[in-house]
């Protein structure tokens, strides 16, 4: 394989079009820079320049070298400002999403580490229901909740976990309408969802033996923020699927109970979204390889 630093001293050649213009641009004898070019072309086997007394020029094959090597020399800066921007330090603002559960629950309480550890570093986080567009709102990383992870164009995704959810009533709502024991027993009682289910409620269900059930129910109540639908369930006004770290302690409580605790909640997969990772600032970097160590329960 040719030398690459003879690789790069031809793009120079070819970019300022003549030796001369080439050496005093690197500091390097017009001479050896011509003997360069001339042992590269020989070791390649063909002419990459034209010479006159006047200047030079490119041959065919000579424009199509010079386009790969241009472009392995940018991957080569890249590759070099990629190492600069990991031994940098972390500062600057970082703007992120997130919904509103994971938001309270997990997230926040992760972020005074990491802002304590990184103190040049300033950080925007919106939390929000909403599907943001990362690239037309400037936004560095979103975090998501899917039941399955899909394509995201031009961004990059980040499995950070798996979370459960648990149907949950509380003790005052079953006494009153009674246990369900199987999952169609859902729909002689009370239920709630979140916004934007067209008033439906949905348990999408699998059994201790594999078998599916999916069951709607027109909801009694709805709302986009599982805390108003965990405070009334506590409150008996229906049953709800509920993230099983936001509910855990009205649980152990007794406020709360499971119900088909053998019937298990599609799981929902928590990850980040963000711009390419190329050139990525350090700042953001340090808050994803922060958030990689969110501690999600076990169901």
């Amino acid at each position: 394989m040719p030398d690459l630093n003879d690789m790069l001293l031809f793009a120079e050649v070819a970019e300022k079009g003549s030796f001369t213009a080439a050496g005093d641009s690197l500091g390097t004898p017009k001479s050896r820079v011509s003997r360069r070019i001339a042992a590269l072309e020989a070791q390649l086997g063909v002419r990459l320049l034209q010479r006159s007394t006047r200047k030079l020029a490119l041959t065919e094959v000579g424009h199509s070298y010079l386009q790969h090597v241009q472009e392995m020399r940018e991957a080569a800066q890249a590759a070099q400002l990629a190492v600069a921007q990991i031994k940098a330090e972390p500062a600057g603002v970082v703007r992120m999403s997130c919904p509103v559960h994971p938001a309270q629950a997990l997230i926040g309480p992760m972020l005074p580490a990491f802002l304590a550890a990184n103190p040049k570093v300033t950080l925007e986080m919106e939390v929000s229901n909403r599907a943001v567009d990362l690239l037309a709102e400037g936004i560095d990383v979103a975090l998501r909740v899917r039941s399955e992870l899909s394509e995201a164009g031009q961004l990059v995704v980040k499995r950070l976990g798996q979370t459960s959810s648990w149907v949950v009533a509380s003790p005052e709502q079953l006494q009153r309408q009674g246990v369900p024991r199987q999952p169609e027993d859902l729909q002689r009682l009370d239920v709630m969802g979140l916004s934007g289910q067209k008033g439906m409620a949905r348990f999408a269900l699998q059994g201790p033996k594999g078998e599916a059930a999916d069951i709607r129910v027109r909801a009694r109540y709805m709302a986009d923020d599982f805390e108003c639908l965990l405070r009334a369930c506590v409150a008996g006004v229906g049953l709800c699927a509920m993230p099983d770290y936001f509910c855990q302690a009205d649980i152990a409580a007794g406020r709360l109970v499971r119900v088909l605790p053998d019937w298990r909640l599609s799981p929902g997969i928590f990850h980040a979204v963000f711009p390419s990772r190329r050139g990525m600032v350090p700042a953001v970097r340090a808050l994803l390889d922060h958030l990689a160590q969110v501690q999600l329960p076990s169901a």
